[in-house]
């Protein structure tokens, strides 16, 4: 009898072993305060973290710069980063690829009483930007400027850099006059009265961009994803839905009210508008005809140092 139960348990071990072997596991760097858990907490509670097809495994990061190292050392499979990153990676001969996640963009912003109406209001004041040198929507203000025949003013004005909280206590503090900042951070600073001047789709659109483009994806190695097509495709279909989720049931959002750190029902209601904003409805040639505009525009305000030698995107970006 006790030797019909150990080969009992065996086989029941190693067909379980063997289920688990048929399916991929999905190793998924994000931030450990990025947007992206809210949707994998929504995937966690209809138990969806594993499928018939994939396992998906949760590696959090301290920063973007940690999730791009685990990506090129092969700790993760997937990261979320910016298309142009894909591209100057391609231009280096890496295999990586783009799926869009979110169309949300930055936003400037400026306390609710500011002399500061337009853009050209900013010369000889302090602005605050969020991300560095290279931040992408500062370049593309400064093209902005450039197009409008106001390449000067950019130079004019006194740009403080820094993390993002740290550059809202700034602005709160009354150190800066304006601060260009990521979108959950001025939703957030939105909700206690400050004023958005303009987002970052304001900008493109003052530079004759009209269509929504993504600004952030999913990025994996395109020769290991197509070798996994129908999981990635189930994947990425898995947190579309998971996304559409939290923006029509009202029960889903505040389920992850914890992860939002709202401090009020406006600033809630903020978040979940901007964020439900950024779901991408459409991907294909007009969009990605328009992020070529926006790379030419990046590589010549950047003087390539974003974009790196390539003169337009390199082919195999997009997935």
């Amino acid at each position: 009898m006790m030797i019909k139960k150990l080969l009992f348990i065996t086989t029941l071990i190693c067909c379980q072993l063997s289920y688990a072997a048929d399916k991929t596991v999905l190793r998924l760097g994000v931030l450990a305060y990025g947007t992206v858990n809210w949707e994998l907490d929504v995937m966690r509670q209809a138990k969806q973290m594993e499928t018939d097809g994939y396992l998906l495994q949760i590696m959090p990061m301290a920063n973007p710069q940690a999730g791009k190292i685990a990506l090129q050392s092969g700790a993760v499979d997937i990261i979320v980063a910016d298309w142009i990153w894909v591209s100057y990676q391609r231009s280096l001969g890496r295999d990586y690829t783009f799926y869009p996640y979110s169309n949300t963009t930055g936003a400037l912003v400026v306390a609710k009483e500011s002399v500061i109406k337009t853009w050209q209001d900013l010369k000889g004041k302090r602005l605050a930007i969020a991300g560095g040198e290279l931040d992408k929507n500062s370049l593309l203000l400064q093209a902005l400027m450039q197009k409008q025949g106001q390449g000067e003013l950019f130079q004019g004005i006194e740009k403080v850099y820094g993390a993002p909280p740290l550059l809202t206590q700034q602005l709160k503090q009354q150190r800066v006059d304006a601060l260009l900042t990521y979108w959950h951070y001025a939703a957030r600073l939105e909700a206690k009265g400050y004023r958005v001047l303009m987002t970052g789709t304001d900008i493109l659109q003052g530079l004759g961009i009209e269509q929504k483009v993504p600004s952030i994806g999913f990025v994996f190695n395109r020769t290991w994803a197509e070798q996994h097509r129908p999981v990635i495709q189930s994947f990425l279909e898995q947190s579309k839905q998971a996304k559409n989720t939290l923006c029509t049931n009202n029960a889903a959002w505040q389920s992850i009210d914890k992860l939002t750190h709202n401090q009020s029902e406006q600033e809630s209601q903020l978040l979940r508008q901007r964020y439900c904003d950024g779901r991408v409805n459409h991907w294909g040639e007009e969009e990605q005809q328009a992020e070529g505009l926006i790379f030419q525009y990046l590589k010549e305000i950047s003087q390539q140092r974003l974009t790196g030698k390539s003169e337009t995107i390199q082919a195999g970006s997009f997935w």
